[in-house]
Order: structure tokens, then sequence, then C-alpha cells
């Protein structure tokens, strides 16, 4: 069965079914993806990373973590800054893309799962990622992962589609995803509903505000969303505590 066969509301019914219908999803879109990301956001998703990437002032040598890394924009930009970077995907095709890429720069890519990060504990001074949080099947256990894969003190950040407080923008906000990502699904795929996913995967997204609780309450520290492009999308920062 192909990865759009089952309806969106099926897809999206609990952590398994999800993380089956992601997998898939993922798998059929990584070569557009780039394009996607650009497209969906006005062309400013670049912008927005590198911005992310200022926020977290890496320095030389120290060890990032990119989660959900997709073709390695964020992997690249740390590993810029001079960082060992660590890029994982659940994607094998995203890696592929992302080792292929011109320029690409030394890194470490790995096939894994957010859910159960193959990283030893406290490995990692900086875990970043794009678009991540929101497709993870279960948010808890993938920010407990999180955690435990940053070393006492270590920094997250994290950059996302946003879920608007406000019911009658978020109809708005939401019902033009839709209508543009069913146009483009069915254009590139001949599938409305592969990129309809994205307004599904908002409408269950905790939103800024819910994922900065979910963070306090897995102990990081200075949990604070940071509003992008008028609080439609979000940049999530974090502090893991020092050691005692």
């Amino acid at each position: 069965m192909g990865p759009m066969r089952e309806s969106l509301s099926e897809a999206l019914s609990g952590p398994e079914q999800k993380r089956r219908y992601v997998r898939r999803l993922f798998a059929t879109i990584a070569d557009r993806y780039d394009f996607i990301t650009r497209f969906l956001s006005f062309g400013r998703d670049a912008a927005w990373k590198r911005r992310m990437i200022a926020m977290a002032a890496i320095v030389p040598g120290e060890r990032v973590l990119d989660l959900a890394c997709g073709t390695g924009d964020l992997a690249f930009l740390s590993a810029g800054c001079g960082a060992r970077v660590t890029g994982l995907d659940v994607t094998a095709r995203m890696i592929d893309l992302a080792r292929r890429k011109p320029g690409a720069p030394p890194a470490t890519w790995i096939v894994g799962d957010m859910g159960a990060l193959p990283v030893a504990d406290s490995s990692f001074d900086v875990v970043t990622t794009g678009y991540g949080l929101r497709n993870v099947p279960d948010l808890p256990a993938a920010i407990a992962e999180i955690s435990r894969a940053l070393a006492p003190g270590g920094r997250f950040y994290s950059l996302d589609f946003n879920r608007p407080q406000s019911a009658p923008v978020r109809a708005v906000y939401l019902a033009y995803l839709t209508l543009v990502g069913a146009s483009i699904g069915w254009l590139l795929h001949r599938d409305p509903d592969t990129y309809r996913y994205i307004p599904a995967s908002i409408r269950r997204y905790p939103g800024a505000a819910g994922v900065v609780t979910l963070l306090t309450s897995a102990g990081f520290r200075e949990a604070r969303a940071v509003p992008v492009l008028g609080g439609f999308m979000t940049i999530h920062v974090a502090r893991k505590p020092p050691a005692a």
C-alpha cells in the first residue's frame, strides 16, 4: 500500500500509526523536500535556519546533533561554525541526499529514530532540529531522548510551524496550508494528501506554548519560544541543567 492510501485521520490516530505513516511519507517526498520547505516558507526557510544557528552561538569543537536532519541544512551550518556534527534522520534517502550535496562538510550521518536515539548519554553539547518535533509520534519521549543525549548545560534549538492560539487566525492559516498542500501534492505526486499532512499534523501539535511546557516538565531550563513570521513559525530554545 502506498504512503497516501490511508486517510490522514487514520494515519495520525496513534503513535504507531503516525510512525509508519511518517516513515513512508518522507521516503516519498525526500527528493522534493528542499523545494517544498522553500516554497511553503515563502523562500525564508534558509534565513530562519541561519538565525537559529546564530542564536545557538556554536563554537569550534562543540558536538552538535541535528535531528530530523533532512538533506542537511542545519548540520552544514553547524559544521560551518567548526562543530563536530552528527546528522540523524529516519529516512535513508534524506541521509543519502545530505551526503551527496555539493560542498557537504565532514559529518557523521545516522539513519535513526528521534524517539530512540542511537547515541550515548550526555554525548552532545547542542541538539538542533528543523521541523522535527511536530513529526515525532511521541513528543514527550522525543524530548526525553534529547535531554538524555545532551551533556549537562547543553542547549536545544528547534524550528517548526506553530499552531496559532487565535481560533480565527488558526482556521485561515490551516485552510491556506491545506489548499496549497493539496495542490502541490497533486502536481508532484498525484496525491493531494501528501502535503495536507502538514496542516493535519499542526492541528494535533501542542503549539509553541505547549512545547515550552513539555520542555520545562522534562527538566529543561530557560525554555522559551521565539516567534518567527508573526508567530506562524517558532524557534524553541532550552537548556539542560548543569551538573550538580
